[in-house]
């Protein structure tokens, strides 16, 4: 496939790079509802404290099948809609009817089942979106495309995590024959309209460059067809790796630890910890997950805020200075969770937060970018993947022994001391940015 990607690309305006991340809002909009909810929703469906991560195991398998799969097919795709605007599509379609339906959900396998298809599906739109900013921008531009995916990222999940305590605000009050807040069933399905009209704008509003010499890239396309050359070359992609890109994956796999720790347990801490709630079906501990949950929208518009600047920071510092010194204020604001017991004070913890979580969704990308070769970026962003699926799996099968054997079954206050290693694990991550070689830092940030 040589020439399928030119090295250097056109510089883009603004509004260029405004539509083709504006699909990303869309995204995280549905995932920022089912990180908010879905621990609260399993509890109130009879879920106890230690099974919680367990019923997340199915989503981050498939993830780890879906998101290498997904981007060396979308690096040998072209037809009308492009390369990677087919999977934009087909992610948005099934994610829209998984977020509808999700809230309707009378029984706990129910649930778990609507989960696993809307993470496959959400992984099916976002991978090819990552090597979508690779694709279009020159790699001058690269860090700023991915902070405008931050960006957006940080406003969709700010609206999703605030709407449940809207709608309560509004006077929807009562729930599901399941047992969900009816104000957490109508956010669900408003997200599910979010995320289909947010990446259709981008479908319908960017384009995509075709290959260089369209015969030649036919032909090698048709030299790799079926699923053996398919597993063939992600393997060799994972065996060949760059060093970069294995420097990266320690400093992923620590930060992604502490940020499900913080999504499996924090509205639940909310609920025990600040609010003083033990039972999961009463009126305080409904009103505790609706405050977590709107808590969430202050590492996200903390995230959006934080966004706009970390081009400037990294262009003055570098990549890696902006990150390490962006993962410390992350694992500080969890930590700090321990010593707030008045609810106002709480959105001060997700500060921290959200600007980890913004440095998390660009700097990491942006320094893989100029790593990996153009030929293979949707199969190493695919691969990529691997280092936040793999905490992921790990939460869902070592935190419920790790509750039982350390914190006691039944603790109460568990969730708090899986959100305090959240916090740990964020700063150990920091550390391990130091052992990252950048090597695109010449080529510098630009907006």
């Amino acid at each position: 496939m040589n020439g399928f990607v030119p090295m250097e690309r056109p510089r883009l305006r603004f509004w260029q790079m405004f539509n083709m991340s504006f699909g990303f809002l869309g995204i995280q909009f549905g995932w920022g509802l089912q990180l908010a909810n879905m621990s609260a929703v399993y509890e109130r469906l009879g879920a106890r404290s230690d099974q919680v991560p367990l019923l997340w195991l199915a989503a981050p398998l498939t993830g780890l099948l879906v998101q290498p799969i997904v981007g060396a097919l979308s690096d040998r795709t072209w037809g009308r809609l492009g390369r990677r605007r087919p999977y934009f599509l087909t992610g948005a379609v099934l994610a829209s009817i998984a977020l509808f339906v999700m809230p309707t959900s009378s029984a706990l396998w129910t649930a778990a089942s609507l989960l696993w298809i809307l993470d496959a599906s959400i992984n099916i739109s976002m991978e090819p979106f990552r090597a979508f900013v690779a694709d279009k921008l020159a790699v001058s531009q690269r860090t700023a495309g991915f902070v405008m995916q931050s960006f957006f990222i940080g406003v969709g999940a700010s609206l999703a995590n605030a709407l449940p305590l809207v709608f309560s605000w509004m006077g929807v009050q009562g729930s599901t024959v399941g047992g969900v807040p009816l104000s957490v069933k109508y956010s669900f399905q408003v997200g599910a309209v979010v995320f289909f009209l947010a990446v259709l704008w981008t479908i319908v509003t960017t384009s995509e460059f075709p290959p260089e010499d369209p015969a030649a890239w036919d032909r090698a396309r048709r030299g790799r067809l079926g699923l053996r050359p398919l597993v063939a070359e992600i393997v060799a992609s994972i065996r060949e790796m760059p060093a970069t890109m294995r420097q990266l994956a320690v400093v992923q796999l620590f930060t992604w630890l502490g940020l499900f720790c913080m999504w499996l347990f924090f509205v639940p801490a909310t609920a025990r910890h600040v609010f003083g709630a033990t039972d999961p079906q009463s009126a305080r501990y409904t009103q505790g997950i609706e405050w977590g949950g709107f808590t969430f929208a202050f590492y996200s518009i903390t995230c959006f805020l934080v966004a706009l600047v970390l081009p400037q920071l990294a262009q003055r510092t570098s990549r890696k200075t902006v990150h390490a010194a962006a993962l410390v204020c992350g694992g500080a604001g969890l930590l700090s969770l321990y010593l707030i017991h008045d609810k106002y004070l709480l959105p001060l913890s997700m500060v921290g937060v959200g600007i980890a979580w913004a440095s998390i969704l660009s700097m990491p990308y942006a320094i893989l970018s100029t790593a990996v070769p153009p030929q293979r970026m949707g199969v190493y962003m695919g691969v990529f993947n691997f280092f936040i699926v793999i905490p992921e799996i790990v939460a869902a099968i070592g935190f419920g022994p790790l509750i039982r054997l350390v914190f006691g079954a039944g603790n109460p206050n568990a969730p708090l001391d899986v959100v305090m290693l959240g916090g740990v694990c964020l700063l150990a991550a920091a550390a391990c940015v130091g052992l990252v070689r950048d090597v695109g830092a010449t080529a510098g940030p630009s907006t």
